[in-house]
């Protein structure tokens, strides 16, 4: 589904789940402006459109003793298609890896990590990330406090 094709109902739709992906579809609909049933339908469309990915529960990552995130530049040796597509491969089975972007300019990937402390993001970073295929250098920056985390997108009113 384009984002040109999705009308005002579709996007209270997307804001009202995205704010609140628990929200039952009654509520949903009474705020749309629909009944239950076309509002599930359009629910539906939207996840098969591909619109809608994925429901989420978002955690509280000191909660789970996750008292470090950081942020990770990586450069790689090579950025032949197959090195990247490798690195890529590698930081996806690292589970402290939470995000993996390439860049373009002159760092190729930037990664958010989250660790329990100081002494485990160290074993990882000289372990798992400094020793994965074609790494050139790693620069990293420890986060202090965090003041706006909103996931998602923002859904204009075209």
């Amino acid at each position: 589904m384009a984002a040109a094709s999705l009308d005002q109902i579709d996007r209270t739709i997307l804001h009202d789940l995205q704010e609140d992906g628990r929200i039952t579809n009654v509520e949903l609909a009474r705020r749309a402006g629909l009944t239950a049933p076309p509002c599930l339908r359009r629910v539906r469309s939207l996840e098969e459109a591909g619109v809608i990915e994925s429901y989420h529960a978002k955690l509280n990552a000191a909660a789970l003793g996750y008292g470090i995130m950081v942020f990770a530049l990586v450069s790689l040796r090579s950025q032949a298609e197959d090195d990247l597509r490798l690195f890529e491969a590698h930081v996806a089975g690292l589970p402290e890896v939470r995000e993996c972007h390439m860049l373009n300019g002159e760092i190729d990937f930037i990664l958010k990590i989250v660790a329990h402390d100081l002494q485990a993001f160290q074993l990882f970073l000289t372990s798992k990330l400094t020793t994965a295929p074609n790494v050139a250098s790693v620069k990293t920056s420890l986060t202090i406090r965090t003041s706006k985390d909103i996931p998602g997108v923002p859904v204009d009113n075209r």
